[in-house]
C-alpha cells in the first residue's frame, strides 16, 4: 500500500513544501532507508542518475516505485539479463507491410523514472545504449535519433553478493551516475517496525495510489531554486579543493599519496555542487553549508576514484580514501 499525499500538499504550489511532503510521503512507506530516499529526491533535484548496491530484499525497487507514485509522469523497471539486447531498452523499428514503410516502436527507456534491475548483469551493448540516453538523454535507433522526456532519471541497481554471470561496468558509465549509493540492514527497531507495516498492508488489501502529486512543473521549478541557491565562495573554494585533492593527494596529505591510480573527473565537481544545493535546498535552508558537501562526497566520489594496486592489497577501500580526505582538506 502507498499512502497519497494530503490535498494540501497537492495545491500548495509550492516546490518546497511539495517535496516535504514528498519526502514524508516516501519515508512512510520505506522504513530505515532514509539515506536511500534522500539521495533519490537529491538526484530528481540536481537532474542525474543513481546507482544503487545493497543485497536484496533491502526495498530498492520500492523506494523508486513510491517516489513514483507521487510524482506527474510514468514508471517502468526493466530487469537486466545476460539475454538482454540493446532494443529490449531503446525500442525498436517495426515494418509496416501495408505501405512499405517502418514505425519506430519506444522501448521502455523512454518512461520519466527507469529502474534498471541488476544493471550490471546487461552485457556491453545494453550498458553502452543506457550510457547514451543517460548521458546525452536521447536514444540513436537505425539513422534516426529520438529525444527522451524532460524529466529522465534512471535508478540502477548492483548486488554486491553474486558476481557470476555479470558484467563489470567500465569506468566511464560509472561517472554517469550523479551518485553511487550503498544501503545497509535496518536495525533491530526498524526490523520490528518493518513487520508491523507490512502485516497492516497485508490487512488493508487496498491499492496503489497513482494519482499525480508533484508536477513536472514542480519539479522544474525546484531545479531552478536549487541553482539559485547562495553558496559562499569559502565554500566553493572547499568543494573544489576536496576534488583537486583526488588528483594531487600529495599537495594536501602526504599520506594520502599513493592511494589512487586515478582522481576524479570535473563531472565530479558539478556533481558535488548541484547535490550539496539540493540537500541544503530539501533541508530548508536558504545556503549551502559545509556540512551539506560533507553529507554527499561519499556518494559522489565512492564511484570515480580508481584505488592503486597497493592500496587494494593493503586492504584500503575508496570509502577509507573518501574518510581521509575529509580529514584532510580542512573546511571553512
Amino acid at each position: 500500500m502507498i499512502t497519497p499525499l494530503s490535498q494540501t500538499a497537492i495545491s500548495s504550489h509550492n516546490p518546497a513544501a511539495q517535496f516535504t511532503a514528498l519526502r514524508q510521503h516516501v519515508n512512510h512507506s520505506i522504513l530505515g532507508q532514509h539515506t536511500l530516499v534522500d539521495r533519490l529526491l537529491i538526484a530528481l533535484l540536481a537532474d542525474g542518475h543513481l546507482l544503487v548496491e545493497g543485497a536484496p530484499g533491502l526495498a530498492k525497487t520500492t523506494a523508486i516505485k513510491v517516489l513514483a507514485s507521487g510524482l506527474e509522469g510514468d514508471f517502468h523497471r526493466i530487469q537486466f539479463t545476460p539475454d538482454l539486447l540493446p532494443s529490449d531498452l531503446t525500442g525498436t523499428e517495426i515494418y509496416r507491410p501495408h505501405d512499405g514503410s517502418f514505425r519506430f516502436d519506444r522501448g521502455p527507456i523512454f518512461h520519466n523514472l527507469l529502474l534498471a534491475d541488476e544493471v550490471n548483469r546487461a552485457p556491453a551493448k545494453v550498458q553502452s545504449a543506457l550510457l547514451e540516453a543517460m548521458g546525452e538523454r536521447q536514444v540513436t535507433v537505425g539513422r534516426e535519433t529520438y529525444t527522451l522526456p524532460p524529466l529522465f532519471l534512471v535508478m540502477a541497481t548492483q548486488n554486491p553478493i553474486e558476481h557470476e554471470g555479470t558484467y563489470p561496468l567500465p569506468e566511464a558509465q560509472l561517472d554517469r551516475f550523479l551518485m553511487h549509493v550503498r544501503v545497509d540492514y535496518p536495525d533491530y527497531e526498524t526490523e520490528r517496525a518493518i513487520l508491523t507495516l507490512n502485516r497492516n498492508q497485508a490487512r488493508s488489501n487496498q491499492t496503489e495510489s497513482t494519482g499525480a502529486i508533484v508536477s513536472q512543473a514542480d519539479v522544474f521549478a525546484a531545479r531552478k531554486a536549487v541553482l539559485d541557491l547562495y553558496m559562499a565562495p569559502e565554500i566553493e573554494t572547499y568543494l573544489v579543493h576536496l576534488i583537486m585533492a583526488t588528483r594531487r593527494p600529495a599537495d594536501y596529505a602526504l599520506d594520502l599519496d599513493g592511494w589512487l591510480r586515478f582522481g576524479a573527473s570535473p563531472r565530479a565537481t558539478i556533481a558535488l555542487d548541484r547535490c550539496s544545493r539540493a540537500r541544503a535546498w530539501l533541508n530548508g535552508r536558504d545556503y549551502v553549508s559545509p556540512e551539506d558537501v560533507q553529507a554527499v562526497v561519499p556518494d559522489i566520489l565512492r564511484h570515480r576514484v580508481l584505488l592503486s594496486y597497493e592500496a587494494e592489497a593493503d586492504g584500503r577501500t575508496a570509502d577509507n580514501f573518501i574518510a581521509a580526505l575529509l580529514r584532510r582538506v580542512p573546511a571553512p
